[in-house]
Order: structure tokens, then C-alpha cells, then sequence
């Protein structure tokens, strides 16, 4: 998902911004020794306004205004080897020099102040996500769990797609994937009222009656949340709902309009689609719950996803071919499977999403942790 920046990260942008204060100072020098070399016939002097544009790039407002303040100091030394500071010349790019530096100074101060209530932003997005989608933990009852939310919005480090995983009374693990009909920020509201509903179920209700749960929850709740002055759109929200037992191999699934999982058993990946699929929550249902089943072996995956993932396009605007993919990842275990996913996808679109994307695997181990 997207989180906090590594320590690496951490460590990387002060070293650059030293860095490049040191070739802005070295650029000074160099201009300085050249300009008085050259004598009074050539004027490097005005070249020294990239000093402080060059700092202004990685370094601090404090880094920034040191090398315009030293930038300045250079040119009045070049004007007194060349004709003292009373001449007209000199002054006027003297005047120029700290006029252009102290414009340099200020942008880089509204720079680094948008900076800082961008990253105020991304940290309480941050806090926000792992508050409502409390991210699964590595292993639960027998699963071993990797997971991935990417969101269209750069800013936002949580949008509408949806998943949890919890224990279950039976003892069972429960499951939920989901996607709210938009994205970004403005999904948020209706995500919370599913995530909400099945926390709330997962431990009290067997499958169709958790689904059922989810379902009275969506239609009592969603038309508060949802954004109906911008939206005017249809509001509903796609989902998938499992029961993982600890004691045997079978898997029950509810699928409510959402993309099929895939399972990986024996290096063969098997789209798991439903035989009769429930209409979106949100979408009136008339008919009874079906529950599909299947087997969900010792060392199988599965892999849960949003259409997000199998509807991210190329620049030559071919969707990505999740199943295809997959199928020809070597992955032992749910993390490096989500590794060469996550990698693979990113190459697909260029780094350039135009919809949230989750992704949630699980695989059954030997025996719970």
C-alpha cells in the first residue's frame, strides 16, 4: 500500500540535498575564478543567480537562502576586482543578483510549507487506512497473508476498494474483498459501512446470513454516506465474501457482482467464477445466496483482487492479464507472488493508474500459526 517513506527514503533526501549544495557552491567558485581570470571584458557575474535555483531544488529554505546570501557575496567580490561597487554595471546585476535570490528564497519557503501540510495530509490518510481497513496480519489461523491497496489519487493513501480478514467462531477464518462503484476519497464513507457490517458479523453469523448482514447494511446505510450531489451515478458496491475452515480443505464463497479469485494449486492457476453470482450490495436481490465451494488445499493460494488490477491499462491501452501473469510467477509464498504482481502491474501501466487497485493473497499452511 501505499505508507510512510522507507528509512532508506529517510536517509536518501538529505544526502541528496547536501549534495547538491556542494555543486552549487563548486558552480560559484567555478564562475567566480573564471569571471576574474577572464577580466573585465567577458561578465559571468548573472550566471551566479543558478547557485541559489540549483539549491532551491532539494535543499532547505535555510541550505537555500545560505547559497543565495554567498551568491550575492561572489558577485560583489567580482565587482571590486573589476572596477569597484560604484560603477553602474555592477551595481545593477548586484541589485538584480539579490532581487532574483530573494525571489528564490520566499518560492522556496511556500514550497516547503506545502510540503509540510502535504505530508500532515498523507500521514492522517495513512492513519485513516490502517484505522478502517486494519491491514490482516502476516499469519491468521492457518492462512499466511500479503496484501496491496494502490490508490488512483496520489495524494490519498486509501480510496474505495476494500478487504479484511478476521477469525471466525468453528474455528474459521472469514474473508472479504471488495469495491465501492468510484474511487479516491469520495469512496471512503460507503467502504467503511461494509467494512463496518462484517466486522461486526463475521464472528456471529454462518456465511449467507453474514452476506445477507452485509447486504441490510448497504441498503440501510449507504444512501447517508454515499456522495449523491457530485455523484449522481448509481451507488452500489461489489464484493466477495469466503469461509476459510481450519479443519478441512473446503472453501465457501459468496460472490455479490465481484471479479472471480484465482487459485494457484500444483504451478496451475484456476479462475474460480461463480456459477450463480448475487447482484452488487446496494442492488435489490430477490433470489437466495449461493454459496459456492471448493477445495483450498495445504501450499494452494488464492488470489483476491478489484477490478482495479484486471482493468489497469498500457499506454497502448491493453488490460492487464492478471491470470497470465500469475501463472508464470515463480512464488513459494504469498509476499514474493505479491512482489512480482506488484512489479509486473507497475511496468504494465507505467506507474500510472487510473483506478484504486487491492490485491490480497492467502495461502493455507500446514497446521495455524
Amino acid at each position: 500500500m501505499g505508507g510512510r517513506r522507507s528509512w532508506a527514503d529517510r536517509i536518501k533526501r538529505p544526502l541528496l540535498a547536501h549534495g547538491v549544495v556542494v555543486v552549487a557552491l563548486a558552480f560559484m567558485v567555478a564562475i567566480t575564478v573564471t569571471d576574474l581570470v577572464l577580466g573585465t571584458t567577458v561578465h559571468l557575474g548573472p550566471f551566479l543567480v543558478i547557485a541559489p535555483a540549483l539549491a532551491a531544488s532539494m535543499a532547505t529554505v535555510r541550505l537555500t537562502a545560505v547559497v543565495a546570501a554567498l551568491a550575492v557575496a561572489d558577485q560583489v567580490i567580482i565587482a571590486i576586482f573589476h572596477g569597484g561597487l560604484t560603477t553602474t554595471n555592477h551595481l545593477a546585476q548586484i541589485i538584480a543578483l539579490t532581487l532574483l535570490s530573494l525571489l528564490i528564497v520566499f518560492l522556496r519557503l511556500v514550497r516547503e510549507r506545502r510540503e509540510h501540510a502535504l505530508g500532515q495530509a498523507r500521514s492522517v490518510a495513512e492513519t485513516a487506512q490502517r484505522a478502517l481497513l486494519r491491514p490482516p496480519p502476516e499469519r491468521i489461523g492457518p492462512l499466511r497473508v500479503a496484501w496491496l491497496y494502490l490508490t488512483a489519487q496520489d495524494e490519498s493513501q486509501i480510496g474505495g476498494d476494500l478487504f479484511a480478514v478476521t477469525r471466525a467462531s468453528g474455528p474459521a477464518s472469514r474473508v472479504l474483498i471488495g469495491d465501492v462503484r468510484g474511487k479516491g476519497l469520495d469512496a471512503i464513507a460507503e467502504a467503511s459501512v461494509v467494512l463496518g457490517a462484517f466486522r461486526e458479523g463475521a464472528r456471529r453469523y454462518a456465511l449467507p446470513a453474514l452476506t445477507a448482514a452485509l447486504q441490510e447494511s448497504v441498503d440501510r446505510d449507504l444512501e447517508e454516506v454515499a456522495d449523491t450531489e457530485h455523484d449522481l451515478g448509481e451507488h452500489f458496491i461489489t464484493a466477495l465474501v469466503l469461509d476459510v475452515a481450519d479443519d478441512h480443505q473446503e472453501v465457501e464463497m459468496i460472490s455479490c457482482g465481484h471479479p472471480p479469485p484465482l487459485l494457484l494449486h500444483d504451478r496451475r492457476t484456476t479462475t474460480l467464477e461463480p456459477h450463480a453470482p448475487a447482484p452488487p450490495l446496494g442492488v435489490p436481490n430477490p433470489v437466495p445466496l449461493n454459496v459456492e465451494r471448493f477445495t483450498f488445499a495445504p501450499g494452494d493460494m488464492l488470489v483476491l483482487y478489484t477490478d482495479g488490477v484486471i482493468e489497469a491499462r498500457s499506454p497502448s491501452g491493453d488490460f492487464y492479464p492478471l491470470a497470465e501473469r500469475v501463472a508464470t510467477f515463480p512464488a513459494t509464498d504469498p509476499a514474493t507472488l505479491l512482489d512480482h504482481i506488484h512489479r509486473d502491474l507497475l511496468a504494465h501501466t507505467v506507474d500510472h493508474l487510473a483506478d484504486d487497485a487491492a490485491l490480497l493473497i492467502l495461502q493455507r499452511a500446514d497446521r495455524p500459526a
